[in-house]
């Protein structure tokens, strides 16, 4: 099995509604998010490629056009900002897309990382 990743990153605001008022992540705040998607294969294409990472510029427009700089709570809504939702979002958007995708991460902080693997 081949296997490859690429790495996207983004800059946004969010909120976690919910927790106790004395929560860190009760409060309006923001990370540098890292976006990584995996993609499988049994096989290489023609190119001898899972895929070729250039196919993924769309994801970059994506998160370029739609979500850097933003407050997440009004893009994914507010069920949707934690980190574990976010490498859900990430993972079927591009799996819509791309058939080899097999995981999204999503990492807010550099010592945290929420993974979604069917």
């Amino acid at each position: 099995m081949y296997r490859i990743t690429k790495e996207f990153h983004l800059s946004a605001s969010h909120q976690l509604h919910g927790l106790p008022e004395d929560h860190q992540c009760a409060r309006l705040h923001g990370h540098n998010y890292i976006v990584e998607i995996e993609m499988r294969a049994e096989d290489l294409n023609a190119h001898g490629f899972v895929r070729d990472y250039l196919d993924l510029a769309e994801l970059k427009r994506y998160i370029d056009d739609t979500l850097d700089h933003r407050h997440l709570n009004d893009i994914l809504g507010d069920d949707g900002v934690t980190a574990e939702r976010m490498a859900k979002h990430f993972y079927d958007w591009c799996k819509s897309r791309w058939p080899e995708v097999s995981a999204a991460r999503v990492s807010e902080t550099p010592k945290t990382w929420a993974e979604y693997r069917p």
